[in-house]
């Protein structure tokens, strides 16, 4: 038995991560001010034309790891397998709190990121509490 609502969380995560990782790939510039602003982005962009190739390469691989990511979300929403999605619900669960324990103990500390590490861990805490959601209700069902 599938659990409810999984097809749903898979697709919009998905759709979130293919748009934001191709964004990050073609519109390099334009993503990090948008996450950062101005202040912070010329900051981030490097001084040399050689650290600015570097940083833009590894934000495109960035962004074609979300891109992937995103695809694979797609993938597993056809899976109908119950203990599969529960098992990968669990796995989301753990990487989600482990991107926030990582922003609050390591890019917290960077001055050059100003807050927004605050904004993006609440973010991957609201990831993480849709799985938790999907896997409560699906355990108050099994039980009921």
């Amino acid at each position: 038995m599938s659990l409810p609502g999984f097809f749903i969380i898979c697709m919009l995560q998905s759709i979130v991560a293919i748009t934001c990782g191709a964004l990050m790939m073609f519109y390099t510039k334009e993503v990090i001010v948008l996450g950062h602003g101005h202040e912070i982005a010329s900051k981030l962009q490097g001084s040399t034309p050689h650290d600015q190739l570097l940083i833009q390469t590894s934000e495109s691989f960035s962004g074609l790891l979300l891109f992937t990511i995103g695809f694979v979300l797609f993938m597993v929403a056809f899976v109908k397998d119950g203990e599969f999605q529960s098992f990968f619900a669990k796995g989301c669960v753990l990487v989600h709190v482990s991107m926030a324990t990582w922003r609050v103990c390591f890019e917290g500390k960077l001055l050059g990121f100003g807050h927004e590490w605050l904004r993006q861990a609440l973010g991957d805490i609201a990831l993480a509490l849709s799985w938790i959601f999907l896997l409560v209700c699906s355990w108050r069902e099994k039980y009921d």
